[in-house]
Formats: structure tokens, sequence, C-alpha cells
């Protein structure tokens, strides 16, 4: 049986309730990595082995325009999906490709206020989002060989300087 609360967001969006729906969105909520399509499959793949890929593709693309989910696009081009609706930033890894979710409000009214004061000519602002791109300190898994597209520099004034080749 479904979750109350996917049933509940499935038909306030005017969507049949499908087991197949069900199960990806679940997946989605489950998986707070920001998950690709593939992700998802796999996932999937030990309780709803008989969900096609396609299947699961043509579902993402329904809550996408539905405005259920949202699509994630990563440096690498890369599509992952993201559950998520309050106002939220994204720590992007540059070692391992993973998104967290970030929240500051404080970051958001600078934002906020830059884009009220601020025009760009031809283009109405309806919303902002950044992909803050980095790496965890004290994590083993930023060893430069696993990321050899970022070479770091140290300028003589003593600030760092990344030099993406």
């Amino acid at each position: 049986m479904a979750d109350k609360n996917i049933i509940r967001i499935l038909t306030e969006n005017g969507l049949r309730v499908t087991p197949q729906r069900t199960a990806i969105l679940e997946a989605i909520m489950n998986l707070h990595t920001h998950p690709t399509a593939d992700d998802i499959v796999q996932y999937l793949r030990s309780s709803h082995t008989n969900i096609p890929h396609g299947t699961v593709y043509k579902i993402l693309d329904k809550f996408v325009t539905t405005g259920i989910i949202q699509k994630v696009k990563t440096d690498g081009d890369l599509l992952r999906y993201d559950a998520v609706k309050a106002r939220h930033h994204h720590l992007y890894s540059s070692v391992n490709n993973s998104i967290e979710d970030f929240y500051d409000d404080e970051l958001d009214k600078i934002l906020s206020d830059y884009f009220e004061k601020k025009e760009i000519p031809g283009f109405i602002v309806e919303d902002f989002k950044l992909q803050i791109i980095g790496k965890r300190e004290n994590n083993p898994e930023n060893k430069r060989e696993n990321n050899p597209g970022n070479k770091r520099e140290n300028n003589l004034s003593g600030n760092t300087k990344i030099n993406n080749q």
C-alpha cells in the first residue's frame, strides 16, 4: 500500500494513482541523493522488477510537467531529480558528483534584494537557485587524482585560484 502522502501528492496534481507512479515517487522521496533515472530504476529493481526504463522516464517527465518534482542538471550534464519544494540551493561535489540541499535565508534575501534592484535587460527573473560547487573538507575522496579537471594553485596573495582545464 502506498504512503498516504504520495497518494495525496498524485491526486492533488490530477494524476491517477498507479503502482508505477507511487513506486517511482516513493523512490525519489526515499533517495535523498537527487537521483538519476538509473538510480531510481536500481532502487526499484528489488521490489518492482516489472517497471521498464521507458515507463520510469515517462513518469518522471510527467512529474516534472505537473510540478511534483524538478530536474536538476549538473555540470557533467547528468540529469537528476529533486522532490523538495522548499526554497533551497545545491552543494555540488566536484569530487563525486553528489548533490546536497543547502538552505540559507540570508543568502535568499541577498539574492532577492539584488534582483529587485538590478534588472537583466530583456529578462524577467522568476526564481533563482544556486549550484555551489566544491568539496567537503577532510574527505578522503578529495585526492587530486579523483578530479584531474580542477587544479588548484596558490597565488602570491595566498588566495586559492581554481584553474579549470
